[in-house]
């Protein structure tokens, strides 16, 4: 005889059998036409004020809004000031476009290659969603130098080999990779002083502590017009309308000092095509909205927008760039 209590267990098994095959086709229905359904988490790998954070609150503000978003809320979540954690945090998440990653060049290029062994690989691991802008980086000197053009300062630096130092964020920073490609390009010798952030090494551009910086004109605009700072050039394949007198690199015969920190939105590889395509037509529209653009370039930033695929091609220049960056300097991550 069959027992009672068998029949019943085997009946419950079939049971949540046929709910799981009623819910793989909600599930998916979910994913893709009816998207979103609950409010999406924009990941900011900054403390609360830091860059990646107004850049995903301007978003978030605008996407909230959005009518093609069914008006879920879309909500910042800050995973401190460690890129790893945010991106880590980002890539096991479900694959489903409910956590959006916005991410610098720390993540979509300079971490992937400083170490032998990286916490997670950019191109891999995520799905590009948008660029959503750029801020061009200058060569910026004291204006103890003396000089007021890149050949001046050539010139000077390599009469004088060694004893001019130059600022950065950070060992593995843009700032320290950026000026190590340009002392190869240009055979300079120039000293490292290594500062905790850019917020530390300005300052020390301002006061004369340090001769050279990559950096974005917002932070040091204020003390071209005070006549501490020169610019000599700006690191992007033409001029910018942010600061048109200041000539680019290769228009003064440079060619490998080409780098344009940018921002990205990202999400978990695996994340369907419908989802991430949606997601790229909102995070533009959001970027691209005029309240938006006054208030990215405030920030120093030049709206983008891009779709998925230019994202995707600007990660990759990026990643080309910053591996012989990586190599140039000899910077290692600290296992």
């Amino acid at each position: 005889m069959i027992r009672t209590g068998v029949v019943a267990r085997t009946l419950r098994a079939l049971c949540g059998l046929l709910v799981a095959i009623v819910l793989i086709p909600a599930a998916r229905g979910e994913d893709s036409s009816n998207y979103p359904v609950r409010p999406i988490r924009l990941i900011a790998p900054s403390l609360t004020g830091g860059l990646n954070d107004v850049v995903a609150r301007i978003l978030a503000e605008r996407m909230t809004a959005s009518s093609d978003l069914n008006h879920q809320a879309v909500i910042v979540e800050n995973k401190g000031a460690v890129p790893i954690i945010a991106a880590q945090f980002t890539m096991s998440s479900p694959p489903d476009g409910y956590t959006v990653l916005i991410a610098d060049l720390a993540i979509t290029a300079i971490i992937p290659v400083l170490s032998d062994n990286p916490p997670f690989d950019s191109l891999r691991d995520f799905i590009p969603v948008s660029l959503i802008g750029t801020t061009p980086f200058f060569l910026s000197v004291s204006t103890r130098l003396g000089v007021t053009q890149l050949r001046e300062f050539i010139a000077l630096a390599k009469s004088r080999p060694g004893k001019l130092n130059y600022g950065s964020a950070g060992i593995g920073s843009v700032h320290h990779l950026a000026t190590e490609t340009l002392k190869t390009s240009l055979g300079l010798d120039l000293v490292h002083i290594p500062y905790k952030s850019s917020g530390q090494a300005t300052p020390a551009l301002i006061a004369g502590e340090i001769d050279v910086l990559f950096t974005a004109l917002g932070q040091v605009q204020p003390h071209i017009k005070s006549g501490r700072v020169v610019l000599l050039a700006v690191a992007s394949p033409e001029r910018t309308p942010k600061a048109p007198d200041v000539p680019s690199f290769p228009e003064l015969g440079v060619k490998d000092v080409l780098l344009v920190p940018s921002v990205h939105a990202l999400v978990a590889a695996g994340t369907p095509k419908a989802i991430v395509d949606k997601l790229s037509l909102e995070i533009r529209k959001a970027a691209t909205h005029p309240d938006s653009v006054r208030r990215f370039e405030s920030l120093g930033i030049d709206v983008v927008g891009s779709t998925a695929e230019q994202s995707l091609a600007q990660m990759q220049a990026d990643r080309v760039f910053y591996t012989r960056a990586v190599k140039l300097s000899g910077a290692k991550a600290v296992e």
